[in-house]
Parts: structure tokens; C-alpha cells; sequence
């Protein structure tokens, strides 16, 4: 597709006659089953059944959806409440990560508890695949040239070393932004091969999801910073809020948990 004289992609990714799929839904799908794909691996090798996460999965999925878009409405209901229609839309974004992070926690201590499993060690074998699927899940927000930062120049994306497809994509009406989708895939990308490390040290029960949540929390804190369309409390970007109340209290978490002896059992441990 071509917007003024740059090329740009196109966000539908196929039509099946009158349905247009979108590239945002496939590139989330596509997180969902590689993250899947991952902690089946590591479950099986652990002695869980594969089942396990894929019944997760089929419940943990939607509810997060459905909390991610309550999140993102609740703090645009400015928007939201003079135009209700749109609240269903969401191929075109509109998902809050925190608010389906929310959902999913929530759902996973409630499906351990009716398995008779440990949270904790279903939470720790899953941080992995979530931080993989929110890396692969930005590139949807890419593909809808959305979560990007302020006004650039395209020397400035250029002096980055970005392939040109990048460049093109992150022409916007007429204004080049920053790419702060590709800084935060690739934070994540990283998180992924960090906590794929810490797998073999063999951390105590649940120390595993705290590192996740406090790797992607600081990462997102700094570009969040950089981003033009926060949700904001205020003055105060809400991402950023939520970022360092994650850190302070993942690291509670801890420690509390070390001294009440609530996490004597290590990773790999049945």
C-alpha cells in the first residue's frame, strides 16, 4: 500500500470474501501458539501433562483478551462512553497488556487451585512463553502503526540501522516516529533468553515469574516514557505507575516469601 510517495504495508493480512483478517490478530495468534509451543516443551519435561497448559490456554486466552480491553476502555472511557459501538472493535488495537496480565493471573490461581496444582510452578513455566508472546504481539502493534513514540526524522530512524519496511511503516501522516514497538520486541526477545538461562540455575518455586514481572517492568517503564499514546491517571502515565508498583512488589514478593518459607522447593522440583 502507499501513502504519499512511501510504501507502507497493509494491515488486512487476507480477505475471506467479505472479512477482512487483519495482520494484528494473526501476529497475536501467532504469540499465543509459540508461547503455547513453548511451555508444553518444559511442562512435559517436568512431568506435567502437555493438557495442562493447552486447557489453560483455552480459558486463560480469552478472559485476558476480554480484561486487556476492559483495561484500555476504563481509562479512555472519556472516548468510550460518547462511542459504546467501538468497544467491541478490536482488530484495530486497544489491548492493555496490564489489564490482560490481570486477567490471566487471576484465571491461572483459579485453574491451579482446581487441578491441585502449584501456581507457582505453572506461573514460572509460563513466564517464558508470556514474555515471548508480548514480544511477538508487538509487531501486530506495528503492523498497525500504533505504540509508537514522538516525531523523528527519517535520518534518525536511518542512523538506527533499521531495515527500510520498518522505516516505511513508521511514516504516519506525514511524520516519521519512533520505533518504540521494535525497542520494547527486542527488550522482551531478551527477557525471553534471560529467564530461558535462569530455567537451568534451577530458582526457587515462583522466583522465576517475579524475575519476568520485574524484567518486563522496568523495561516497559523507560519506554513507556517515549510513547505518544499512553493511558494516563492525570498527569501520570499509567503504564509507569503500574511498572514500578510491579517491581516494588515482586521483590515483597521475594522476599516475604523466602523467610515464611513459602518457597523452600526450586524450579525443577515435583
Amino acid at each position: 500500500m502507499l501513502l504519499g510517495s512511501v510504501p507502507q504495508l497493509d494491515r488486512v493480512a487476507i480477505h475471506l470474501g467479505p472479512f477482512p483478517i487483519y495482520w494484528y490478530g494473526v501476529i497475536i495468534g501467532s504469540g499465543v501458539l509459540l508461547g503455547l509451543w513453548l511451555a508444553t516443551r518444559e511442562s512435559d519435561r517436568l512431568g506435567i501433562p502437555k493438557d495442562t497448559f493447552i486447557d489453560l490456554v483455552l480459558i486463560a486466552v480469552p478472559i485476558a483478551i476480554l480484561c486487556a480491553r476492559a483495561y484500555y476502555v476504563i481509562f479512555e472511557w472519556g472516548y468510550y462512553s460518547q462511542h459504546p459501538i467501538e468497544i467491541v472493535r478490536i482488530r484495530q488495537g486497544g489491548l492493555a497488556i496490564h489489564g490482560g496480565l490481570i486477567g490471566a493471573v487471576l484465571t491461572g490461581i483459579v485453574f491451579a487451585k482446581k487441578r491441585g496444582l502449584s501456581f507457582w510452578k505453572l506461573a514460572d513455566i509460563a513466564a517464558p512463553s508470556i514474555l515471548l508472546g508480548q514480544a511477538i504481539g508487538r509487531w501486530g502493534n506495528f503492523m498497525n502503526q500504533e505504540a509508537h513514540g514522538g516525531e523523528v526524522t527519517r535520518q534518525f530512524l536511518e542512523n538506527l540501522h533499521l531495515p527500510q519496511f520498518i522505516i516505511n511503516q513508521m511514516y504516519i501522516d506525514g511524520v516519521y516516529y519512533q520505533p518504540t514497538f521494535l525497542y520494547e520486541s527486542l527488550w522482551n526477545f531478551a527477557g525471553v533468553i534471560l529467564l530461558l538461562f535462569l530455567r537451568k540455575v534451577n530458582l526457587r518455586r515462583g522466583e522465576l515469574f517475579f524475575t519476568y514481572l520485574i524484567w518486563y517492568s522496568i523495561g516497559r517503564f523507560f519506554i513507556e516514557g517515549l510513547r505518544t499514546d499512553s493511558l494516563m491517571l492525570g498527569p501520570l502515565r499509567i503504564a509507569q505507575v503500574i511498572s514500578i508498583a510491579i517491581i516494588i512488589v515482586s521483590i515483597i514478593f521475594i522476599v516475604v516469601r523466602r523467610k515464611m518459607g513459602y518457597a523452600d522447593k526450586r524450579y525443577s522440583e515435583q
